[in-house]
C-alpha cells in the first residue's frame, strides 16, 4: 500500500503576507474557488495572520464575510484552517475568556474547520483556552511548537587561578565555559507532548522564519513520529534558501501533511510549490491525494491575479511557467531532483541545497536571501530595523543592532524569533544601539512592549529573566503575569453623525474592535457612513471622512521646516504631541501600528509641531508626511 501525504494549502492565506497578495480581493478570491472544489487538497489555510487585517486596510472588506464566502465556495471539499496566537488571538492583549470564546463560536460558524494555535513564546498555558473553545464548537485544534535557534553568543570567560608547586609560581588561566543551548529537539518535544495533554488533535512543527536547515527537520520529524500519536504537520518558508529542501527532508522523515503554495504565489516568502513537492512525491512512490489538474487551472487563474496586482509587486519576479502534468523537464533537471532524494536519504544537507538551489533557480524563483540567513533571524525582523534605523539616519549601525540581538534576548528570558517577540527584540536592539552610539545605557529607552515582556505581560519565557535586570527594566524584581480579569473591552461609541447608531453592530464587528482597534473602528466607520449615505435623498447626499491631502492644504505662507514622515506602512494609533507644542530630538511624535507591532516614532529634530496632516486611524503609507516641525 502506498504511503499517502496530505497538503495544507497556504495561497490564500501566507500567499498573503506578500504586498500584492494583501490586495487580493473577494472577487479575485472568488475566480479560484470553483477549482479548489476539486483539488481536493486535505485543508486550504485561508484566514487568520495578514488576512482579515489586510481585507479591512486595503480592501474595505469583511474580514468574517472572506470565511464564509470562501467556505461557501468550497463546499466542504477541503477542511478549512487558520492561524491564531494563542491567548492574544490577532491582537496584542491577553484576551479574556468570554472573547476567546466569542470569536472560537463565530470563527465555527462562518465555516472553520481547523485552528492553528500557537504562543510566540512557546508558553503552553497560552494555548489553553484556544484549545478548550475550538473543540467546544466541533472545530480541531492544530497546535504549533514554534521553531528558534539559540544566539551566537561568545563563550563565557572565566578566569581561575592555578597554583603552583608549594603554592609557588601561581598563575591564572583563562577557562571558556559554552552556554547550553535551550532550544533542543527535547525542548521542543515536550512542547508538543504538554499540548497533546490539553487536548490538541495534531502538532505542526512551525518554522515562521524559513531558518530550520532539513538536517534539524529530519531529527525533529523524526522524534516527533516515534514519541507522538497524532498527525505531524511540517510548515516553513523559502526566504533564507531552506525552505524546498527542508520540506524534502520533512518527507522523507515521515510528515503526514505539509504545508505548500500554488505556483504563482509559492517561493521566497512563502512555503515551496506544490508542483515541485508532487515531482518528489512521484519519484518517491508517495501518493499525493491532490487533483494536479485542478491546481494547474486555479494557477492559472493566480497568474492573472498576480497581472492585476502588478502595481503593488514589489518583487516582480514570476517563476517560470510550468505544469508538472503536461511539461517534460530537461534531463539535466530531472537529474537534479533524484539528486536531492539521494542526499536527503543519506543526510547529505550540502548536497540537497545545492540541488534544490539550482532547481528553484531553474524555474526563476527568488535566491536564497543570504542576509536573512547570516543573520539567523526572521524577513520581517530584519526589514523592520532597517526601517527603523532609516527613519534616524542611521543605517550605518545596523550592523551594531544586530550584534546585540543575542544579549537582548538572553537578557529578556531568550524569547523565540516569532511574531510580535522577534519585532519587539528587534525594536529594542535598534534602540540600543541608538542609545549607545549616543553615549546613553544600552536600556536607556525601553519601549512599553519590552518593557512589559520582561515583567511577564505576555507568558513565560523559555529562561527565566533575570530579577536584576527585571527591576532594572521595570522597577519590580518580582514577575507580573498578565491579569486578563482586569482586562477592559473596546469602546463601541454612538456615531450621533450617523443616527446615532453603534460603530460595531453585533458580536461578529465587536470582536473585531477588539482584535484589531485602529483598522476596525476606521472600516467600521466607512461602513456605517455607507449605510447612512444610502438611507439619504439624493440631494442632501454628502462625501465625509476624506483624509486631507497635505500637499492641497498647504497655506500659501506655511513656513519652512522639516516634514516627518512615516517609516513604514501602518495605521496611525495615537499622537502623543499636539500642534503648537514645542519638541526635542529624540521625543516620541505618534504611535505607528505596523508588522503587528505598535512602533512610537520618535522626532529627528527640535523646534515645534506646526501641522499634523493625518489623524488616528489613518492608513498611511511609507513616505506618507505625518506632521511638520518648525524651528
Amino acid at each position: 500500500m502506498k504511503r499517502k501525504l496530505l497538503i495544507r494549502d497556504l495561497t490564500l492565506r501566507d500567499g498573503q503576507q506578500s504586498a500584492f497578495a494583501t490586495r487580493m480581493n473577494q472577487s479575485q478570491v472568488d475566480r479560484v474557488l470553483p477549482y479548489y472544489r476539486d483539488a481536493n487538497f486535505y485543508a486550504m489555510e485561508v484566514w487568520g495572520g495578514a488576512v482579515p487585517d489586510s481585507v479591512m486596510r486595503y480592501l474595505g472588506e469583511n474580514p468574517w464575510d472572506r470565511l464564509k464566502k470562501v467556505s461557501d465556495g468550497v463546499q466542504g471539499a477541503s477542511k478549512l484552517t487558520a492561524l491564531s496566537r494563542g491567548r492574544n488571538l490577532y491582537g496584542y492583549a491577553p484576551y479574556p475568556d468570554e472573547i476567546i470564546d466569542g470569536f472560537f463560536k463565530n470563527a465555527v460558524s462562518s465555516g472553520l474547520n481547523i485552528m492553528r494555535i500557537f504562543d510566540a513564546l512557546n508558553d503552553v498555558d497560552n494555548i489553553k483556552s484556544s484549545i478548550k473553545y475550538i473543540k467546544k464548537y466541533g472545530g480541531l485544534a492544530d497546535c504549533a511548537v514554534c521553531y528558534t535557534i539559540d544566539p551566537k553568543y561568545d563563550d563565557e570567560v572565566k578566569i581561575v587561578e592555578k597554583k603552583g608547586f608549594l603554592g609557588l609560581f601561581n598563575k591564572k588561566e583563562e577557562i571558556r565555559i559554552k552556554k547550553e543551548n535551550v532550544f533542543t529537539d527535547r525542548y521542543f518535544l515536550q512542547k508538543a507532548k504538554e499540548m497533546l495533554a490539553l487536548g490538541a488533535d495534531m502538532i505542526t512543527i512551525k518554522d515562521m522564519s524559513g531558518l530550520i536547515p532539513p538536517t534539524r527537520v529530519a531529527n525533529l520529524i523524526s522524534l516527533f513520529k516515534k514519541e507522538l500519536n497524532v498527525p505531524i504537520d511540517f510548515h516553513t518558508h523559502c526566504t533564507p534558501g531552506y525552505g524546498l529542501g527542508s520540506v524534502l527532508s520533512a518527507i522523507v522523515n515521515g510528515a503526514d501533511i505539509v504545508d505548500t503554495n500554488i505556483w504563482y504565489f509559492s517561493g521566497g516568502p512563502a512555503a515551496p510549490a506544490i508542483e515541485l513537492v508532487y515531482i518528489f512525491c512521484q519519484k518517491l512512490g508517495i501518493e499525493l491525494d491532490v487533483n494536479m489538474e485542478a491546481v494547474a487551472k486555479i494557477n492559472a487563474e493566480l497568474f492573472g491575479i498576480r497581472r492585476e496586482l502588478e502595481a503593488f509587486d514589489t518583487v516582480k519576479q514570476f517563476p517560470n511557467p510550468f505544469n508538472p502534468l503536461t511539461d517534460t523537464l530537461p534531463a539535466a533537471i530531472d537529474k537534479l531532483f533524484d539528486e536531492a532524494i539521494a542526499a536527503v536519504q543519506i543526510n547529505n544537507e550540502t548536497a540537497l541545497l545545492e540541488a534544490c538551489h539550482q532547481i528553484e533557480a531553474y524555474f526563476n524563483f527568488p535566491k536564497p536571501d543570504e542576509r536573512v540567513k547570516n543573520a539567523e533571524i526572521p524577513g520581517g525582523m530584519y526589514t523592520n530595523m532597517v526601517a527603523q534605523l532609516k527613519q534616524f539616519n542611521s543605517l550605518d549601525i545596523l550592523e551594531d543592532a544586530m550584534k546585540l540581538i543575542p544579549s537582548v534576548r538572553l537578557d529578556a528570558g531568550l524569547p523565540p524569533l516569532v511574531t510580535p517577540t522577534s519585532q519587539i527584540v528587534g525594536v529594542q536592539a535598534v534602540s540600543s544601539a541608538l542609545n549607545l552610539k549616543n553615549g546613553r545605557d544600552k536600556y536607556a529607552n525601553a519601549s512599553n512592549q519590552f518593557v512589559a515582556l520582561v515583567k511577564g505581560e505576555y507568558g513565560k519565557t523559555p529562561v527565566p529573566v533575570d530579577p536584576e535586570f527585571r527591576l532594572k527594566i521595570t522597577g519590580t524584581r518580582d514577575e507580573t503575569p498578565y491579569d486578563t480579569t482586569t482586562y477592559k473591552r473596546q469602546e463601541n461609541p454612538v456615531l450621533s453623525e450617523f443616527e446615532n447608531v453603534r460603530l460595531a453592530k453585533d458580536e461578529k464587528e465587536e470582536l473585531l474592535l477588539e482584535l484589531f482597534p485602529t483598522v476596525a473602528t476606521q472600516y467600521l466607520k466607512k461602513i456605517r457612513e455607507t449605510e447612512f449615505t444610502s438611507r439619504q435623498p439624493e440631494q442632501e447626499k454628502v462625501v465625509t471622512g476624506q483624509k486631507p491631502d497635505p500637499v492641497a492644504t498647504k497655506e500659501e505662507k506655511e513656513p519652512e521646516g522639516y516634514i516627518i514622515e512615516s517609516p513604514m506602512p501602518g495605521s496611525i494609533m495615537k499622537f502623543l504631541v499636539k500642534e503648537g507644542e514645542v519638541i526635542s530630538r529624540g521625543e516620541n511624535l505618534f504611535i505607528l501600528e505596523a508588522m503587528k507591532m505598535e512602533n512610537e516614532v520618535a522626532a529627528e529634530y527640535s523646534g515645534k509641531a506646526y501641522k499634523i496632516y493625518v489623524k488616528p486611524g489613518d492608513i498611511v503609507q511609507a513616505g506618507e508626511p505625518i506632521m511638520k516641525i518648525v524651528q
